[in-house]
């Protein structure tokens, strides 16, 4: 199968506008596509095969790409499982473009529409209360949702793998929006990488893994988050975290409702339990190469680490973050180092971590060390320590 890279610019697709009978833009809206330009094009073959094709899709979110398929047909959604190679067991988000598509998934199948078809019945209770004002203050954005699956679900059962309930978002971007709006289905995607690879920020970083396997990529440029989205579970009590990610726990803190939210996930993979969400269960984030995480706070690999690894041959990548002196490469008898800085915002190490961790894969370095950070370093940093963690072979402290 040949895979196809199709560049796209939110600008230049359409204009979006408000439905009449629609409160807001979150509860519904349209799009009317400018088809003189090729971007418009573009997004309209992809939705389209979204609807007709059992071959997912690949497509630009704020926090990582994705890879998507209708999520009411099982054909479709096995698709994503097949091209990934990713475990059965493992969940999938539903993506959403407006909250009267969702509250349609809410409905058992025998009182709702069709899968590409709205409510118009005033339910808006069928979203659990808890969710509100998450959804009115984070929406669209980096959180995903646990909800109820009910009975008769529109939803494939490969989705949930299983589970009573499924995660739903909504995303930021234009392109994945308007991209969920024109295939009028909601969309099943996970990262669009290969099982167990560091997710892809670029549409370049898809190709390196899913060539042959997917047709087409929509490259919409950078990610601009980096990480995947914070999923949350307002239905246990107390609410819980179960993958940190774009929405951090001090800003679910100040929600009403939210101010006692625990921390539900561990940042080694959970072998022996059934994971309530994606990223809970298998090693996740990977390259090819080891990976040495040094803590926050700890000192960088001495010289004679570096030494008995050039002794042998092998190169080293590095990944530098805050606080590691720029002198690691800096000498001839470590010419075959290669050092990653991510410079010391936050947001940056988060948006270039695992496109750094892809670079030195393709380096075919022979170990990677990495410096951390804290996890109460900025809004992100939680999820980039969990990343690490579960792609880290050896943890470093002190």
């Amino acid at each position: 199968m040949e895979t196809v890279i199709l560049p796209i610019d939110a600008n230049k697709i359409g204009r979006v506008t408000s439905t009449p009978e629609s409160v807001s833009l979150l509860d519904d809206w349209q799009i009317e596509l400018d088809l003189n330009t090729p971007d418009a094009k573009h997004i309209q073959q992809a939705a389209e095969e979204l609807r007709n094709s059992d071959i997912p899709v690949a497509f630009p979110t704020e926090t990582v790409y994705g890879l998507g398929a209708d999520a009411t047909r099982s054909s479709a959604v096995k698709g994503i499982y097949n091209a990934k190679q990713r475990p059965a067991d493992n969940p999938l988000i539903v993506h959403i473009a407006s909250l009267n598509q969702l509250r349609a998934l809410l409905y058992s199948s025998s009182t709702s529409k069709g899968p590409g078809e709205t409510e118009s019945r005033d339910e808006n209770d069928s979203i659990p209360p808890i969710y509100n004002l998450l959804i009115q203050r984070f929406w669209p954005g980096p959180l995903t949702i646990i909800l109820p699956n009910p009975p008769n679900s529109l939803l494939a059962p490969e989705v949930t793998a299983g589970l009573s309930t499924f995660g739903a978002r909504m995303p930021k971007s234009l392109l994945a929006l308007a991209l969920i709006k024109l295939a009028d289905r909601p969309i099943a995607a996970p990262s669009a990488n290969a099982s167990t690879r560091p997710s892809p920020t670029e549409a370049e970083h898809v190709l390196d893994d899913l060539k042959g396997r997917i047709r087409t990529i929509l490259n919409g440029g950078p990610c601009d988050v980096g990480v995947e989205s914070t999923v949350v579970d307002g239905l246990s009590n107390p609410p819980a975290i179960l993958r940190p990610g774009g929405i951090s726990l001090e800003q679910l803190q100040q929600c009403p409702g939210w101010e006692h939210v625990v921390v539900g996930y561990k940042d080694l993979s959970e072998k022996d339990s059934k994971p309530r969400a994606p990223g809970m269960k298998y090693r996740h984030y990977s390259p090819r190469a080891p990976v040495f995480l040094y803590e926050a706070g700890s000192h960088p690999p001495e010289s004679e680490t570096f030494t008995s690894y050039l002794l042998r041959g092998e190169s080293i990548g590095v990944v530098r973050t805050k606080f590691w002196p720029a002198s690691l490469d800096k000498s001839e008898k470590f010419s075959a180092v290669w050092e990653i800085n991510l410079g010391s915002a936050t947001s940056d190490i988060a948006r270039g971590l695992f496109a750094a961790l892809r670079d030195l894969d393709k380096r075919e370095v022979s170990v990677i060390f990495v410096e951390g950070i804290q996890d109460s370093d900025g809004d992100v940093a939680a999820a980039v320590m969990n990343r690490l963690r579960k792609a880290a072979e050896v943890k470093v402290k002190g």
